[in-house]
């Protein structure tokens, strides 16, 4: 697809056609009388959502006739209609915006972010609607609070050039420092008080602009815990109803998110081994987000100290000047065995046990350095896609091949298996099981406790959600 040209459109009083009816297109509709649009919905079928907004209705089928006339015609009805109404547009150079159906599609409404004046729209060409959503709300969290300030000096200032004659390229610079000049009369004005000011000038006009917070925020590194809601602290929950913006991981369950329901909400986490943000755009957007004033929750699966880079996050946080505060989260390393029905430790067979990544073979042979074999639990996460490498390691460093192994997936929610085997049928690859969710692995004799007594752990654990 070439490049597209990001327009914005000004509606009011001209005539749009909408073809469809439905949900969708009552969603669409509720944009277009906003922007102060006249609209004609032609479909056979109508919502009553559509039925009660006092449009024009032609209720039948679309005719290419219904768009003379029209400035834009959004296409919201099935793709063979859509395909209609697109060579009905193009006949009559109309512009044609259809619904998750970029085939058909000459114009592509994106997402918007609207704010003191100022708008913000981003697109994918059609092509990934949830992604445009996910990006809309990046780009709101990144405004900073005081923008109506910024927009009531940038139309001043507008004036002062346009008397002046000054050129476009000599206006950035100026406008930067106008800008600053804002919060260096702001620190004048309460330079005498005994606190003194904290707020951040505006960097040098060569620079981005870094907004300054008008309130203190701070960032709360908080654990999920293994899935269920359930298992959620009462200090994360209340982190979550109070926040202002939440960076997720993949993995969140969607109840969990249900508590934030005054936040922004972003996934910042990785998903078929690609990584939505890098951890340092992550920093990025935690540091600036707090220092616009907003309450920020940092939510991880698990615990965040526990192999989830909470401790390069909290060190950046701390070289930003960032306050912050850690929740610890019940993490999968214990959870899952124990849903299980598996003590990592039990007087005569263990009395300590490891956690370590199975991410990659040479480091999971590492972490267990000089460890006499079989004589503490092991505890693997990360490991299910190397499930024969990892047995074999161990193996090769020792272990007996008949030490009872176990494999919880997706502890803690209503999918939760677990199998139990022994390292040797690991190797043979003899696991079977769906594999879509987290899993632990759990390796020692403790694993063999749970014979009799896991069923009975998880129908307890099942009754008391």
């Amino acid at each position: 697809m070439p490049d597209l040209i990001p327009l914005f459109l000004n509606l009011a009083g001209r005539d749009v056609v909408l073809v469809g009816a439905g949900r969708v297109a009552a969603g669409k509709l509720r944009q277009l009388l906003a922007a102060g649009a006249r609209v004609r919905v032609v479909a056979p079928a109508v919502a009553p959502e559509i039925e009660q907004a006092g449009v024009e209705v032609a209720r039948r089928r679309f005719e290419p006739a219904d768009l003379d006339g029209a400035w834009l015609v959004v296409a919201a009805a099935a793709p063979d209609v859509n395909r209609e109404v697109a060579a009905a547009a193009e006949t009559r150079r109309v512009f044609v915006n259809a619904v998750d159906d970029p085939t058909n599609a000459s114009a592509y409404l994106s997402g918007v972010v609207r704010r003191a004046g100022v708008t913000l729209a981003v697109s994918t060409s059609g092509e990934a609607p949830a992604l445009t959503a996910l990006l809309r709300e990046a780009l709101d969290a990144l405004l900073p609070q005081d923008l109506a300030g910024w927009v009531v000096e940038a139309r001043r200032q507008r004036k002062i050039w346009k008397r002046a004659g000054v050129p476009m390229e000599a206006r950035k610079p100026r406008l930067l420092q106008a800008l600053n000049g804002l919060y260096v009369s702001s620190r004048r004005n309460e330079g005498l008080k005994a606190q003194g000011s904290r707020l951040k000038q505006l960097p040098e006009p060569n620079e981005s602009p870094e907004p300054v917070a008008l309130k203190q925020g701070r960032v709360s590194l908080v654990g999920a815990g293994p899935g269920d809601p359930a298992l959620l602290t009462r200090k994360a929950i209340a982190k979550l109803r109070a926040a202002d913006l939440v960076l997720y991981d993949a993995l969140i369950d969607d109840r969990i998110l249900r508590y934030a329901r005054k936040a922004q909400r972003f996934f910042v986490g990785k998903r078929a081994g690609r990584h939505a943000l890098t951890q340092q755009a992550i920093h990025t957007v935690m540091i600036r987000a707090a220092r616009r004033g907003r309450r920020v929750v940092r939510l991880k699966g698990g615990d965040p100290f526990v192999f989830g880079r909470g401790g390069e996050e909290m060190l950046a946080l701390e070289r930003a000047g960032v306050p912050f505060d850690v929740v610890p989260g019940v993490t999968s390393a214990l959870a899952a065995p124990a849903l299980a029905g598996i003590p990592v430790t039990h007087r005569g067979l263990s009395s300590a046990f490891v956690v370590v990544s199975g991410h990659h073979e040479e480091g999971f042979v590492a972490s267990l350095g000089q460890l006499e074999p079989n004589s503490v639990t092991v505890v693997v996460m990360m490991g299910l896609a190397r499930l024969a490498g990892l047995a074999s390691a161990l193996i090769h460093r020792g272990w007996r091949g008949t030490t009872p192994t176990a494999i919880v997936v997706s502890a803690s929610l209503p999918a939760q298996q677990v199998w139990r085997g022994t390292l040797d049928e690991l190797v043979a690859d003899a696991v079977e099981m769906k594999t879509d969710g987290p899993g632990t692995i759990i390796v020692g004799d403790v694993v063999a406790l749970a014979a009799g007594a896991t069923a009975e752990s998880e129908r307890h654990y099942a009754s008391n959600r």
